[in-house]
């Protein structure tokens, strides 16, 4: 009997983002001796990985989305793995030096007619912004007055207050670790108020308790007093000093919650336009997909927002670092370029003060998952920002007022950045991930988007969206349109994931600069 002949290999899927690059990157894992684009592979490349496509010399750059992402640190030869072991930032070159180009891309967006806009179930607060969540949140002023806090919010769980008011999407104590032995005066304590303050006026707030210890460097009085909050039916607050300890601070919290709870549920959701959104963008545990099919997908709805009227902030400055140029030219004035370009430079002093520098991402899963420089990583997590005019640069915990697309200063690290963008005024949140992010957000839902669906389906239980059927043929723009539908339905109260688990309560944390006292 005649051996069967054996069944031609299907060879490999590789994805160029630009005709200038000289890599590609691999969809499937690609053996060794296989043909890809012209060349072979010269050692196995794992899926998400870059292979060469041409010989590239010592020094010479590394293009990939037709940027420049890295340097090759020894000859690399036409098939090759082209990752950290050959590729180096190296030193800055004539071709590789950015051009900010202030403006010189800032176009008007064509808004889609008001008759025709999208609209989702959302609360229409007194001030006029809308909320997609109705929460009572319990803020501390400080470390000290963290579990008091807890013990409210377990205590109104533990009795069932909320029970009789299913308006109500429950109660959330909000911590942190600073708020005394630092500099009152400084840098520091103005972003912790500034982010208190963000938080106690965000829409999906529909009443706020803040607890003090009493002694702390923030004190709440002087608080109040800067932005003008009054004691009224839905805001509230109190020391443990004053109060006469932890019990009777707890027994003064739950009364509150209880007082505080008709006018927190005299609200009903309503129909309103999608210009009333205001989506925070986030990526986290990123791969080498996240530039190609995630991040640009939520780009494309970022798009269909801003026409609808709406808010969409990108942040995270160090994953930005080497892709501003593309920011600063969609700048709408030279002013707001140059204002994102003075928080580069911030972060490098900063950076450099404290022994570090820019370069110290990517994480060694976003290695793992095929980035290997910052620049790559930055310059597909600018994807998420979509193509319009960039309308307002802030800093971190500002209130953001523009419509449109624009900046806020944060870190990288996610449960901080989200915090400033939340504590800006997002209502919503949507959050890319390569590598499975397990990540939820309170007062405001985080949508998460899957880079690949080999971890969509791993990870099904905390994953939104499956965006890697882009690598199937599914174009970007109908992934944006699902995605921005998506967003919708969970602004009009369809519980996200992340929310399902509870996700929210251990994820407000307020950016902390300077030193500890």
């Amino acid at each position: 009997m005649s051996a069967a002949t054996p069944l031609p290999q299907a060879q490999p899927r590789t994805v160029r983002l630009s005709p200038e690059d000289n890599v590609v990157v691999a969809v499937d894992a690609i053996p060794p001796g296989s043909p890809v684009e012209g060349v072979t592979a010269s050692a196995r490349v794992p899926r998400g990985h870059k292979i060469a496509t041409a010989g590239i010399a010592p020094g010479d750059p590394i293009r990939k989305f037709g940027q420049i992402i890295g340097f090759a640190s020894q000859p690399i030869g036409p098939g090759e793995w082209v990752h950290e072991h050959n590729v180096g930032l190296g030193e800055a070159k004539g071709d590789f030096a950015r051009d900010y180009r202030f403006a010189e891309e800032a176009r008007d967006t064509p808004l889609v007619p008001e008759a025709e806009r999208a609209t989702f179930e959302g609360y229409r607060r007194a001030d006029g912004r809308v909320g997609t969540r109705n929460y009572i949140g319990v803020l501390t002023s400080v470390n000290c007055s963290a579990t008091v806090a807890r013990f409210i919010a377990e205590e109104v769980r533990r009795q069932g207050i909320l029970d009789a008011y299913p308006g109500v999407d429950g109660i959330i104590p909000l911590v942190h670790g600073t708020g005394c032995g630092y500099d009152i005066q400084g840098e520091g304590s103005e972003i912790l108020k500034r982010t208190q303050w963000g938080y106690a006026a965000n829409p999906n707030m529909g009443g706020v308790i803040m607890v003090g210890l009493g002694c702390e460097g923030f004190q709440i009085d002087r608080w109040k007093r800067a932005y003008g909050i009054q004691e009224s039916d839905t805001f509230r607050s109190f020391t443990i000093q004053e109060t006469g300890g932890t019990r009777r601070s707890v027994e003064a919290g739950v009364a509150a919650v209880r007082e505080m709870l008709p006018a927190v549920a005299n609200v009903r959701r309503e129909t309103v336009p999608a210009s009333a959104l205001m989506l925070a963008l986030q990526c986290g545990g990123s791969d080498g997909y996240s530039g190609i099919t995630a991040n640009p997908a939520l780009g494309a709805a970022v798009d269909r927002l801003v026409a609808e009227g709406g808010t969409a902030i990108l942040s995270e400055t160090p994953e930005i670092y080497g892709a501003e140029h593309l920011l600063t030219r969609r700048a709408a004035t030279p002013e707001i370029g140059r204002k994102l370009v003075e928080m580069i430079q911030w972060w490098e002093g900063y950076t450099a003060r404290n022994g570090g520098e820019m370069n110290n991402n990517p994480s060694p899963g976003n290695k793992a998952g095929g980035l290997t420089t910052i620049l790559e990583k930055s310059l597909g997590a600018a994807a998420k920002g979509g193509t319009t005019t960039l309308r307002g640069v802030y800093r971190y915990a500002e209130p953001v007022t523009a419509k449109g697309f624009v900046y806020m200063d944060t870190p990288g690290f996610d449960p901080v950045s989200a915090t400033g963008q939340v504590a800006g005024g997002a209502n919503v949140l949507c959050f890319t991930t390569g590598r499975g992010s397990a990540y939820g957000c309170k007062p405001t839902p985080s949508i998460k988007l899957a880079t690949n669906s080999e971890m969509y389906r791993r990870m099904q239980d905390d994953m939104d969206i499956d965006c890697g059927d882009v690598l199937d043929g599914v174009s970007i723009a109908r992934k944006g349109d699902e995605i921005f539908d998506v967003i919708l339905r969970v602004a009009s109260g369809e519980r996200s994931k992340s929310e399902a688990f509870g996700y929210g309560d251990a994820e407000f944390v307020p950016w902390q600069i300077g030193a500890v006292m």
